[in-house]
C-alpha cells in the first residue's frame, strides 16, 4: 500500500476537486454546472467557482485531499446534516436532486461524505478506505450522529468499499436519471455509527 497523506484542501486544489466532485457524482454536478453556465463562463468555470467558495457543501473547506508522493491521488468532502431538515420546499427542487435531498433527510445529524472519489490510476490500493476513515474521524470529532453515504444502486464496486468498511443501508430512493447518465435503479443511503 502506498504511503497516503490526507491533508485539509485548498483553493490550490480547485482543478482537482472539480474533477474528483464530477467524477464521484457521476456527471451530475457537470450536468448542473453546464445548466449555470453562461456566454462569461463554462461548466469547468461553475465547477471552480462552487469549491473555491467560502461556503457551500461543495467548498474547498469542507474537502480533504489524499496525496501520493506529492500527487492529488482523490478526495472527500464532508459536511454535517442538519438535525432536522426542512422539506416543505423539496417540491421546487429540481426532480433529479429531491430523492438525494430526501434520503439526507433520513440521516439526521449525521457526518455526511458528500464526496468520496479516487482517481483511476490510484483505485485498489486502499486511498478509498482510508478517505473514509479519515472521515470518520472527522465526523466523531465534531459529535455527529455517526456517518452517511449515498450511492447508486448498481454502483456496486463503491457499495462493496462502503460495506466492507462497516456501513449499512438505512434507506433507498429511486433515481431520476439525467442526459447522459446510464444508471437505473435506486439512491441507497449507507450510514455507520461511529467506530
Amino acid at each position: 500500500m502506498p504511503e497516503v497523506l490526507i491533508r485539509a484542501a485548498t483553493p490550490r486544489d480547485a482543478a482537482d476537486l472539480v474533477a474528483l466532485v464530477d467524477m464521484a457524482g457521476e456527471g451530475l454536478p457537470a450536468y448542473f454546472w453546464a445548466q449555470a453556465a453562461d456566454a462569461g463562463r463554462d461548466s469547468f468555470e461553475i465547477g471552480q467557482a462552487r469549491v473555491i467558495a467560502e461556503d457551500g457543501p461543495f467548498s474547498y473547506r469542507n474537502a480533504h485531499i489524499a496525496e501520493v508522493d506529492g500527487a492529488v491521488a482523490g478526495a472527500t468532502i464532508c459536511r454535517r446534516l442538519d438535525v432536522s431538515a426542512d422539506l416543505s420546499e423539496i417540491d421546487e427542487l429540481h426532480e433529479i436532486v429531491q430523492p438525494l435531498v430526501r434520503l439526507e433527510a433520513k440521516a439526521p445529524g449525521a457526518w455526511y461524505v458528500n464526496v468520496l472519489a479516487v482517481y483511476p490510476e490510484y483505485r485498489g490500493k486502499g486511498i478509498g478506505a482510508r478517505l473514509l476513515a479519515h472521515a470518520d474521524g472527522l465526523g466523531r470529532a465534531a459529535a455527529a450522529r455517526g456517518v452517511a453515504i449515498i450511492v447508486a444502486s448498481e454502483n456496486t464496486v463503491a457499495r462493496e468499499l462502503y460495506e466492507r468498511v462497516g456501513y449499512r443501508e438505512k434507506a433507498k430512493m429511486p433515481l431520476v436519471g439525467y442526459p447522459g447518465y446510464a444508471r437505473e435503479g435506486d439512491w441507497i443511503l449507507l450510514t455507520k455509527p461511529h467506530s
